[in-house]
């Protein structure tokens, strides 16, 4: 039976990211880098001859999106789980203010530990709506076919572990993605473990 195949694309770069400043949850639109790497790599997503694609609701996740619906004429299904990480208070801050703010926690951060963020989003929360949603994503795919999903960095790379059905320490072995940079999971079965076929794909620079 041919496999099932789960793109989940990271959006392009916004101008929070080249700041380097917390965006969580917070809105902000693709800048000129982020709007050329959302329309360099629609073309290599429409390759995969989707045929559904999601998104999350974010400003930046939508903007990236758009730039897929042209390339394979798909409507896009916005969906709130599949959203960045909610940072609480840090969402805002530039690493630099970070760092000052709390430097023991900050250093936990960049390593990837979202958990120590007050008030914010556990990483088993996040995997979980992650899960969620591209679960009920992947049961309307029949064999063969293939679906697209836009959200962000942290999320994806905190919900390939539960996907795959790794331990949750593991997902520290995993970098985050970089901006239009996506991953490849495919399913044999219906019910089957996903597989991981690419991480961190990105178009030719």
């Amino acid at each position: 039976m041919t496999a099932r195949r789960l793109v989940l694309l990271r959006h392009g770069q916004t101008a929070w990211n080249k700041a380097r400043r917390v965006q969580g949850q917070l809105d902000a639109e693709l800048d000129d880098t982020g709007r050329r790497q959302a329309a360099e790599v629609a073309p290599l997503i429409a390759e995969l001859a989707p045929v559904v694609l999601w998104s999350s609701d974010s400003v930046r996740a939508r903007d990236t999106a758009a730039y897929v619906a042209k390339e394979t004429g798909l409507d896009p299904t916005y969906d709130a789980r599949l959203r960045e990480y909610y940072l609480a208070e840090r969402q805002g801050l530039t690493h630099d203010e970070y760092a000052a703010l709390a430097p023991e926690e900050f250093a936990e951060f960049r390593l990837g530990d979202f958990d120590v963020v007050p008030g914010g989003e556990r990483a088993g929360e996040v995997a979980d709506r992650m899960s969620a949603a591209l679960g009920e994503l992947l049961v309307t795919l029949a064999p063969g076919e293939t679906a697209v999903a836009v959200s962000h960095g942290a999320a994806i790379r905190d919900a390939v572990p539960a996907l795959l059905g790794w331990q949750a320490a593991r997902r520290s072995s995993l970098h985050g993605l970089d901006n239009c940079g996506w991953v490849e999971l495919d399913q044999h079965d219906a019910g089957a473990p996903l597989r991981l076929r690419a991480y961190n794909r990105v178009a030719p620079r």
